[in-house]
């Protein structure tokens, strides 16, 4: 058993969470010690609730002891999530953060699509419109050559697509 702070009278070690939760004596090798201390008792409680002490027992004594941590990390997550979500549990976090991935893939698509047709746009305008060698604007940066020759910016672009009445057709 894994004893923490806690003591009760005549210096015997305070249950562990699940003991104390199921009010039964704590014996030296009690499963449940090591990875449920008596200072967390809402781990074990939401795990109880949700999967059963029996069960619980059957599943950790039936794993090597180097994998009972990580199966009652899973247990308490799982269980958790039950208590948020008693219908979807972790299914429903997961499906929820997936649709967020799959919603900023299609906006990052979006931004480098726009991107693209931003810098063909730039193109063809720098080709169409080019500075004369005579002209102000012939040194800087594209942007600012662009800026320049048409009194925009190159973060006003998509502004300027849209109006038609600014110069030749990019397409």
């Amino acid at each position: 058993m894994k004893e923490s702070g806690g003591s009760r009278k005549q210096g015997t070690p305070s249950p562990c969470a699940a003991c104390k939760l199921l009010r039964r004596r704590c014996a030296q090798d009690c499963v449940f010690a090591p990875y449920f201390p008596a200072d967390e008792p809402h781990k074990f409680a939401n795990v109880h609730k949700v999967f059963g002490a029996s069960n619980v027992n059957k599943m950790l004594q039936d794993l090597p002891v180097h994998q009972r941590g990580d199966a009652v990390s899973s247990m308490v997550y799982e269980a958790n999530a039950r208590v948020r979500d008693p219908v979807y549990g972790c299914v429903g976090a997961i499906s929820s953060l997936q649709q967020q991935i799959d919603m900023l893939q299609s906006q990052l698509a979006q931004a480098r699509a726009e991107v693209v047709h931003l810098r063909v746009w730039q193109n063809a305008t720098m080709s169409n419109h080019g500075p004369s060698p005579t002209s102000p604007s012939n040194s800087g940066s594209p942007s600012s050559r662009l800026m320049a020759s048409h009194g925009k910016s190159i973060f006003d672009m998509d502004m300027m697509v849209d109006q038609p009445n600014l110069g030749d057709s990019v397409w």
